[in-house]
């Protein structure tokens, strides 16, 4: 039995785990930190992300003439959460996010030397009441791998380096007691199964969501209003984020919170070289291609991104097989595709600013070749009868009838074609996110589907996958988790996704994206920082 002691046991290596190492650390607290991953993945699933991150007062807005306020965004949040009167704890933590994430997320990482692209994004602006009122999602430049290469550095290089012990690719099984408190935890090393214990006067739960790691659990949580879990279901979370910790939190007299909130994509294609079972990547879909059922059948209302993310999987798990198609042609393709993720943005990866400024004035010809030649879930013809035969050859069925598509992309080129007058609620929407600077780039002004000079025609198959939990561990603002009467358990914290992002739930039952990385950063600095006064 291998055996290790401090005064602080951190569960989890990624960003939330990181950030309250860094201020155990702070404190002069001694820290083991135990991740289930192999040391090369340090960092978590912030490692892999495109790095956007929720943030009201910056610089980059006030430089793009956007005025924002904690009470503003904390209004847009609450909106489009739609908090129940039993939500006392996600409120309070979507109230002290808007107020100190300027100072205690934005400002740290620029501190600790992070920078972001000048223009922040506009996303979920809301498809009715709610929604982001100013643009507010803020990437950073490098990506979420420079953000916690940069943090990593940090934690490496802290003066009291000396009093952190990381223990990689250890798997934590459950927490230990001493006289009815949380004293530890036990498991397994995750090559070869050495078992092993870890003791400390604090400890920390950041081990990640549910849904990723055993989509099982995703499945049996899947909220009623997706109606049921879709037959393809896609794994964008990571591949350990299975919910273990929070059954054994639970197991202790945790509250778990929410636990059928999620923050799912409507728009996932399988990866063809998986790093886990049923590994999915998230397309950000393009604003100008044509949304369709599995038939063909374009949705209306038209879906459309950028505007509220679950509504578009509701929508599509309405439908009979719960996946969806877009169409588009190369030339909409190179403007605006997208996958989500550092590992399919190399410019802004590895902050290459020519190569970033030539893919936006010219196209992401890398991106959309390769979707082309790799990914299973896309196919290309010169025709849109040639396209409803692979289409359909992909499916292995004749479902996709060419009658319908044919009549949905006549109807939007009919339209595209009336300019000005147009009145589909696509292109009024499309009008809408052109006049932010941050979108006019990437967002076509009109554009028909049936373009000569825009060949080949292209299929998207696009399956639903999960991402994050929006539900989770129940804590109060100093991240200390909370027993069934809402009193804090003594010796135990919670943060980052294992805690709902916070409180068990802070987004509510939709996110205003950036939230989560940002949720992850103050969250375990509280933790951090309430351990270190504690011991």
């Amino acid at each position: 039995m291998r055996t290790y002691r401090s005064d602080a046991v951190v569960i989890g290596g990624g960003l939330a785990g990181i950030c309250a190492a860094l201020e155990l650390l702070e404190a002069g607290r001694s820290v083991t930190l135990i991740d289930r991953d192999a040391e090369e993945n340090f960092g978590g699933l912030a490692k892999e992300s495109f790095g956007g991150i929720f943030v009201v007062g910056s610089r980059e807005q006030k430089k793009n003439g956007i005025e924002d306020s904690p009470a503003r965004a904390f209004a847009d949040w609450c909106a489009f959460a739609e908090f129940g009167a039993e939500d006392h704890w996600p409120r309070r933590w979507a109230e002290a996010y808007t107020e100190r994430c300027h100072d205690e997320v934005y400002a740290w990482l620029k501190r600790h030397g992070i920078g972001f692209i000048p223009v922040p994004h506009w996303i979920e602006r809301g498809s009715g009441s709610g929604g982001n009122s100013v643009p507010r999602f803020h990437i950073v430049w490098g990506t979420g791998q420079e953000l916690a290469a940069r943090l990593i550095g940090h934690l490496r290089g802290h003066r009291n380096a000396a009093k952190l012990a990381l223990r990689f690719g250890h798997r934590v099984e459950g927490l230990s007691t001493r006289a009815g408190q949380v004293d530890g935890c036990h498991g397994a090393l995750e090559d070869g199964g050495e078992p092993f214990e870890a003791f400390g006067e604090a400890l920390l739960v950041a081990a990640g969501g549910i849904n990723g790691g055993d989509l099982s659990r995703a499945r049996r949580h899947w909220h009623a209003d997706w109606r049921s879990p879709p037959p393809t279901l896609l794994n964008g979370s990571h591949k350990f984020a299975d919910g273990l910790l929070h059954d054994a939190v639970a197991l202790r007299g945790g509250r778990l919170t929410h636990l059928d909130r999620m923050w799912d994509y409507a728009a996932g294609v399988r990866h063809w070289q998986p790093r886990k079972p049923g590994h999915g990547l998230s397309v950000v879909p393009p604003r100008s291609a044509l949304w369709v059922d599995w038939q063909g059948r374009r949705f209306m209302p038209p879906l459309l991104t950028g505007f509220d993310t679950r509504d578009l999987v509701t929508r599509v798990c309405a439908t009979e097989r719960q996946y969806s198609w877009q169409i588009l042609n190369r030339r909409i393709a190179l403007k605006e595709l997208a996958v989500s993720g550092a590992e399919f943005n190399p410019s802004i990866r590895e902050r290459r600013r020519l190569a970033f400024l030539r893919d936006l004035l010219l196209g992401n010809r890398w991106l959309v070749d390769t979707l082309l030649a790799k990914c299973e879930d896309v196919v290309a013809a010169g025709s849109l009868p040639a396209l409803v035969e692979k289409m359909n050859a992909l499916q292995g069925d004749r479902a996709v009838e060419l009658e319908l598509l044919g009549e949905a992309v006549g109807r939007w080129d009919a339209e595209v074609r009336r300019g000005d007058a147009a009145e589909d609620e696509q292109l009024r929407r499309i009008d809408l996110l052109r006049r932010w600077k941050g979108d006019r780039l990437r967002t076509c002004r009109r554009a028909p589907i049936l373009d000569h000079g825009a060949l080949p025609l292209i299929a998207i198959r696009e399956h639903i996958i999960s991402r994050k939990s929006l539900g989770g561990i129940q804590t109060d603002l100093d991240s200390r988790v909370l027993g069934p009467g809402g009193e804090p358990l003594a010796r135990l914290w919670a943060a980052g996704e294992a805690a709902g992002f916070g409180g068990g739930g802070m987004h509510g039952l939709r996110a205003l994206e950036g939230g989560f990385l940002g949720g992850c950063i103050l969250s375990g600095r509280l933790a951090g920082q309430s351990m270190g006064r504690s011991l």
